[in-house]
C-alpha cells in the first residue's frame, strides 16, 4: 500500500524537484544573489525533514568556539508565535523565540542568541546590537539568501541522504545533489560500536561529493536535572513518566530500558505546543502512577516548554560525541582553522 501511494506522489515528487533545482541553479550562477558578511557564518543543516541531530551539533561548535570568540546563534524560530527579529532576553519564552532558541539562551548566558525568518536581515541585526564575531545559523542548509562561510552537512546513520528522495515520495528539502555546497558532512545518531569497516563503508558512498565524513552519536548525561539533580542510578528507584515532543524518542527509550528504568511514555509530535489540555493529561497520567517515588522525565528541547506549567518535571541532558577522538580534533581543526583564515 505505502509503495502504491509513493508511486501516485512520484509526479509532485519531479515537480518538485524541479523547482528546487532552477532555484539552486539561479543561487549558483548567481541570478539571484546571495548576501555575504565581513565575519564568518556557520551553517549547521541537513537536506532532509525531521531531527537530524541539529540542536546538539550547534552546542557542540558554542562550546568550541565561545572562549576564543563572540558567538552569536541565529535561528528561524521554529513554530514561535511572532514574526520578525527578536534578541532573546530573560522576559522571552518558547512561544515567543521556539523551543531550540530558548534553549541555547538559558544554557549559554555568555553568547547572543536570536531569532529571525529572513536570516540575512538578522545577521545585520546582531551585528548592528551584539558585534559577534561569528554567527553560528541554526537549521539554515536551504536559506541561500545568505552566503555563509562554511557549511556542516548533517544525515542520520539509519537514514542516509543518498538513499532517500526528495519530498512528498521521501523527505529530501531538495535533491542529494544539494550536498555539494557543503564543507564537511556529518553522520550522526550513530551506533556507538559503529566499526571502522562500517564507517569506512558509508565514507566510500559519500566519495563522489569530495567532503570530509565524521561520524557523531548522541552522548546522554549520567545525571538528570530539575528542582534537584539526581543520577540514572538512582532513577532506577522510581517510577517515571516520560513526557517527549521531539522528532524520533526512540534512541532515548532504549537508552532508559538498557539502564532498567522503568517509564511510561507520552509521546507528542515534534516541537509540540502544549495546550492547557495537554497539560491536564500529563498531570493526570502522573497521578495515576502508584509510587511514592515518581517524576516526570522530559528532553531538554521540551523542559524549556513545559518547565513554568508543570512540577516534579527533570530533562536528560544530551550532547553529541564523535566516535573516534582523533576524528573530534580533526574536525576542531578544520572550524578553528577556517576561523583563523577568515577574510
Amino acid at each position: 500500500m505505502m509503495n502504491f501511494l509513493r508511486y501516485l506522489l512520484f509526479p509532485f515528487a519531479v515537480i518538485y524537484l524541479l523547482i528546487t533545482k532552477i532555484r539552486n541553479l539561479l543561487f549558483d550562477y548567481q541570478l539571484i544573489k546571495s548576501k555575504s558578511f565581513s565575519i564568518p557564518v556557520i551553517v549547521v543543516g541537513n537536506l532532509s525533514v525531521g531531527g537530524t541531530g541539529k540542536t546538539p551539533q550547534i552546542e557542540y561548535l558554542i562550546q568550541l568556539l565561545k572562549e576564543k570568540y563572540k558567538v552569536a546563534v541565529l535561528s528561524r524560530g521554529y513554530k514561535r508565535k511572532t514574526k520578525g527579529f527578536l534578541l532573546l532576553d530573560d522576559t522571552h519564552n518558547a512561544a515567543d523565540v521556539g523551543d531550540e532558541p530558548l534553549q541555547y539562551f538559558k544554557k549559554f548566558s555568555e553568547i547572543a542568541v536570536a531569532v529571525d525568518e529572513n536570516r540575512a536581515e538578522g545577521i545585520s541585526l546582531l551585528q548592528k546590537y551584539k558585534s559577534p564575531e561569528v554567527v553560528l545559523l541554526d537549521d539554515a542548509f536551504q536559506h541561500r539568501m545568505v552566503k555563509g562561510s562554511f557549511y556542516v552537512l548533517l544525515t542520520k546513520y539509519n537514514d542516509l541522504f543518498l538513499d532517500d528522495f526528495v519530498l512528498p515520495v521521501g523527505n529530501l528539502r531538495e535533491s542529494r545533489a544539494g550536498a555539494k555546497r557543503a564543507d564537511v558532512i556529518i553522520v550522526t545518531k550513530c551506533p556507538v560500536n559503529l566499526s571502522v569497516e562500517a564507517q569506512n563503508r558509508i565514507k566510500n558512498r559519500f566519495a563522489k561529493y569530495q567532503k570530509e565524513v565524521f561520524f557523531t552519536t548522541i552522548d546522554y548525561s549520567e545525571t538528570i536535572h530539575g528542582e534537584k539533580t539526581k543520577t540514572l542510578e538512582e532513577l532506577t528507584n522510581f517510577d517515571i513518566l516520560l513526557v517527549t515532543g521531539i522528532a524520533n524518542s526512540k534512541p532515548l527509550e532504549v537508552f532508559l530500558s538498557n539502564k532498567n528504568i522503568r517509564y511510561h511514555h507520552l509521546k507528542f509530535s515534534d516541537h509540540h505546543h502544549f495546550s492547557d489540555s495537554d497539560i491536564t493529561t500529563i498531570q493526570r497520567n502522573f497521578e495515576t502512577i502508584q509510587s511514592d517515588n515518581k517524576l516526570i522525565l522530559t528532553t531538554e528541547k521540551d523542559f524549556v516548554r513545559l518547565e513554568s506549567k508543570l512540577n516534579n518535571l527533570y530533562y536528560l541532558p544530551i550532547k553529541t560525541a564523535f566516535l573516534d577522538k582523533n576524528e573530534h580534533v580533526k574536525f576542531d581543526d578544520i572550524i578553528q582553522t577556517h576561523l583563523k583564515n577568515f577574510k
